[in-house]
Protein backbone atom coordinates (compact mmCIF):
# COMPACT_ATOMS: atom_id res chain seq x y z
CA UNK A 1 0.00 0.00 0.00
CA UNK A 2 1.62 3.58 -0.74
CA UNK A 3 -0.15 6.96 1.26
CA UNK A 4 0.34 10.06 -1.15
CA UNK A 5 0.29 13.52 0.66
CA UNK A 6 -0.22 16.49 -0.82
CA UNK A 7 -1.54 20.14 -0.15
CA UNK A 8 1.26 21.19 2.68
CA UNK A 9 2.89 24.81 2.40
CA UNK A 10 3.10 27.99 4.27
CA UNK A 11 0.11 30.13 5.32
CA UNK A 12 0.17 33.13 7.52
CA UNK A 13 -1.49 32.42 11.28
CA UNK A 14 -5.35 32.47 11.10
CA UNK A 15 -5.19 31.13 7.34
CA UNK A 16 -6.34 27.77 6.18
CA UNK A 17 -4.94 24.88 4.19
CA UNK A 18 -6.48 21.53 2.62
CA UNK A 19 -4.24 18.46 3.25
CA UNK A 20 -5.43 15.14 0.88
CA UNK A 21 -3.97 11.73 1.19
CA UNK A 22 -4.79 8.96 -1.12
CA UNK A 23 -3.93 5.18 -1.02
CA UNK A 24 -3.15 3.06 -3.45
CA UNK A 25 -2.23 -0.78 -3.66
CA UNK A 26 -4.91 -2.29 -1.75
CA UNK A 27 -8.57 -3.38 -3.00
CA UNK A 28 -9.82 -2.96 0.71
CA UNK A 29 -11.13 -0.10 2.84
CA UNK A 30 -8.82 0.54 5.41
CA UNK A 31 -9.59 -0.24 9.10
CA UNK A 32 -8.44 2.85 9.93
CA UNK A 33 -7.16 6.28 8.61
CA UNK A 34 -5.89 9.33 9.16
CA UNK A 35 -2.99 11.99 9.80
CA UNK A 36 -0.73 12.53 12.27
CA UNK A 37 2.21 15.04 12.70
CA UNK A 38 5.93 15.83 14.16
CA UNK A 39 7.13 19.57 15.07
CA UNK A 40 10.49 19.93 15.24
CA UNK A 41 12.23 18.58 18.32
CA UNK A 42 9.10 16.87 19.41
CA UNK A 43 7.42 13.41 19.00
CA UNK A 44 4.64 12.44 16.35
CA UNK A 45 1.30 12.76 17.49
CA UNK A 46 -2.13 12.33 16.50
CA UNK A 47 -3.90 15.21 14.60
CA UNK A 48 -7.10 13.21 13.40
CA UNK A 49 -8.17 9.89 12.36
CA UNK A 50 -11.00 7.42 11.55
CA UNK A 51 -10.97 3.91 13.67
CA UNK A 52 -14.12 2.40 11.68
CA UNK A 53 -17.36 4.73 12.41
CA UNK A 54 -15.35 6.77 15.42
CA UNK A 55 -13.49 10.14 14.51
CA UNK A 56 -11.05 10.75 16.94
CA UNK A 57 -9.33 14.87 17.14
CA UNK A 58 -6.25 16.08 19.20
CA UNK A 59 -7.37 18.25 22.14
CA UNK A 60 -5.45 20.91 20.32
CA UNK A 61 -7.62 21.20 16.87
CA UNK A 62 -10.85 20.36 17.98
CA UNK A 63 -13.33 22.94 16.09
CA UNK A 64 -10.74 23.92 13.66
CA UNK A 65 -9.53 21.46 11.71
CA UNK A 66 -11.88 18.94 9.85
CA UNK A 67 -11.28 15.55 9.00
CA UNK A 68 -13.03 13.86 6.20
CA UNK A 69 -13.03 10.77 3.57
CA UNK A 70 -14.13 9.14 0.28
CA UNK A 71 -14.66 5.56 0.80
CA UNK A 72 -14.04 5.23 -3.00
CA UNK A 73 -10.99 6.85 -3.55
CA UNK A 74 -9.43 5.63 -0.59
CA UNK A 75 -8.28 8.55 0.29
CA UNK A 76 -8.63 11.33 3.67
CA UNK A 77 -8.69 14.58 4.10
CA UNK A 78 -7.77 17.47 6.28
CA UNK A 79 -9.26 21.30 6.39
CA UNK A 80 -7.19 23.41 8.45
CA UNK A 81 -9.07 26.58 9.80
CA UNK A 82 -8.09 29.25 11.86
CA UNK A 83 -4.08 28.01 11.53
CA UNK A 84 -1.48 28.83 14.31
CA UNK A 85 2.25 28.99 14.97
CA UNK A 86 2.17 25.51 16.58
CA UNK A 87 0.51 23.54 13.95
CA UNK A 88 3.56 23.64 11.87
CA UNK A 89 5.78 20.84 11.32
CA UNK A 90 6.10 17.56 8.99
CA UNK A 91 2.13 15.80 8.44
CA UNK A 92 2.01 12.12 7.90
CA UNK A 93 -0.91 10.38 6.41
CA UNK A 94 -1.39 7.12 8.47
CA UNK A 95 -3.49 4.01 7.08
CA UNK A 96 -4.12 0.45 8.78
CA UNK A 97 -4.79 -2.48 6.34
CA UNK A 98 -5.32 -5.55 8.73
CA UNK A 99 -2.01 -5.76 10.89
CA UNK A 100 -0.47 -3.42 8.60
CA UNK A 101 0.38 0.01 9.84
CA UNK A 102 1.49 2.55 6.61
CA UNK A 103 2.70 6.09 6.51
CA UNK A 104 3.05 8.41 3.83
CA UNK A 105 5.85 10.16 3.35
CA UNK A 106 4.65 13.32 5.18
CA UNK A 107 3.98 16.83 3.89
CA UNK A 108 5.34 20.36 5.53
CA UNK A 109 2.69 23.02 7.19
CA UNK A 110 4.56 25.95 8.00
CA UNK A 111 2.59 28.51 9.57
CA UNK A 112 4.14 31.74 9.94
CA UNK A 113 4.13 35.64 9.37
Amino acid sequence: VQLVESGGGLVQPGGSLKLSCAASGSAFTPDAMGWYRQAPGKERELVARYAGAIIDYADSVKGRFTISRDYAKQAVYLQMNSLKPDDTGVYYCHAIYGPTKYWGQGTQVTVSS
